[in-house]
């Protein structure tokens, strides 16, 4: 009978890893207990076990990238375990992402603490993918990156002067000020987090634009001239999307466009993945297009979908890169356990992405069509 390690390594094998081998992208075992682990808990141990020092490797990107391009991936997340196991009939039998549930994300991911985000994120504190790859020239630096995204969410909703916007999951207020400043627009954003909201709130002085903590389903002050909701979308849920569509229609005017921006799995997945959930976003679950148009279908009409999921890896190692240099400003407060954590979601996210297992989209939606037709922004 082969031992869990020799198990592992055949799951490794066509992926072109090797345990303790001489490539980058081949992990080093300090500890053989995550093999046990893995094969009783589910891949969940490979992440913990990444936090505990149990293992390393120079290229995490590349390692979860040929993980995924093997097609390996699922072999480890169908690993059939009691956690797994759980994990999908909670999903099943109950709405994760419930009214209860809503500030759940914001008091366990965004409110750790906006020193973290201040050090790794642009100027404008914008936590979703910066647009790269503009036909324009594209971006040489993440500054540049995050701008470029911004104005084009602005230039594909056609935002003008003294338009109401409605900034679902506002974050820092990155939109909402760049939107404000300059296009001269006025913006509602509402987000979950507290700490997001008091920042966001110091940093608008001045300009139009309202911070509001707020699930979105408490919204009731429409219509807006456009909405957009980028990088929150993720924490909706499947067993909500119809509402949210539905809930943005209502709030939007009947000329208005509607703005989504967020990322999307390869397919219908049944449960989040373990580890993200624990460690990372509570109750979050990437939707797939199919999912996103049923939800979509005869609420809106879609106008766009644009897919530069590639640029969310070169956005992911840039984060990484900031958060890196300047953790030793913050070390001694959050500790080596958190930096390693924080370490394999943003390496591991970027290989996902890398490998092309999760996209993502800008999706322009309208209520009814747009006169004389829409025209692709890009």
């Amino acid at each position: 009978m082969k031992t869990p390690r020799e198990l592992a390594q055949d799951l490794l094998t066509p992926a072109g890893i090797t345990l303790n081998g001489p490539n980058p992208w081949d992990p080093q075992i300090h500890d053989d207990v995550l093999f046990e682990r893995l094969f009783s808990q589910g891949v969940i141990a490979v992440g913990e076990g990444y936090m505990e020092g149990l293992w390393d490797v120079a290229d995490l990107p590349n390692m979860v990238a040929r993980v995924i391009n093997a097609q390996q991936m699922w072999e480890l997340l169908s690993l059939k375990t009691i956690p797994l196991a759980l994990s999908v009939l909670r999903s099943k039998l109950f709405n994760l992402q419930s009214s209860k549930r809503a500030f759940e994300v914001g008091e366990k991911h965004y409110d750790i603490g906006n020193d973290i985000y201040e050090r790794m994120l642009d100027k404008r504190l914008t936590y979703s993918c910066g647009y790269w790859s503009s036909p324009q020239g594209g971006a040489k630096t993440l500054e540049e990156a995050q701008e470029a995204k911004l104005d084009l969410i602005c230039r594909k909703i056609g935002l003008k002067k003294g338009d109401r916007i409605l900034d679902i999951g506002c974050g820092w207020g990155s939109f909402a000020i760049y939107a404000a400043e300059k296009y001269g627009a006025s913006v509602v954003g509402v987000t979950v987090s507290v700490e997001q909201a008091a920042l966001a709130r110091e940093r608008a002085k001045g300009l139009p634009v309202e911070i509001r903590v707020q699930d979105y389903r408490e919204i009731s002050d429409g219509p807006f001239d456009h909405v957009v909701s980028i990088g929150m979308f993720e924490h909706v849920g499947p067993k909500n999307y119809r509402s949210f569509m539905q809930l943005v229609r209502r709030l939007l005017k009947k000329d208005g466009l509607f703005l989504l921006h967020t990322i999307g799995a390869r397919t219908t997945y049944t449960a989040p993945d373990p580890w993200i959930d624990k460690y990372i976003f509570p109750n979050g679950m990437l939707p797939s297009a199919e999912q996103v148009m049923i939800a979509a279908n005869e609420v809106f009409l879609l106008e766009d979908w644009h897919n530069f999921g590639t640029d969310y890896d070169k956005t992911l190692m840039a984060w990484f890169a900031n958060f890196d240099a300047r953790w030793p400003e913050i070390s001694e407060k959050y500790g080596q356990r958190f930096y390693r954590m924080w370490t394999f979601y943003l390496k591991s996210m970027a290989g996902v992405f890398r490998a092309h297992d999760a996209s993502l989209w800008q999706i322009v939606l309208s209520p009814r069509g747009v006169d004389g037709g829409y025209t692709s922004i890009r």
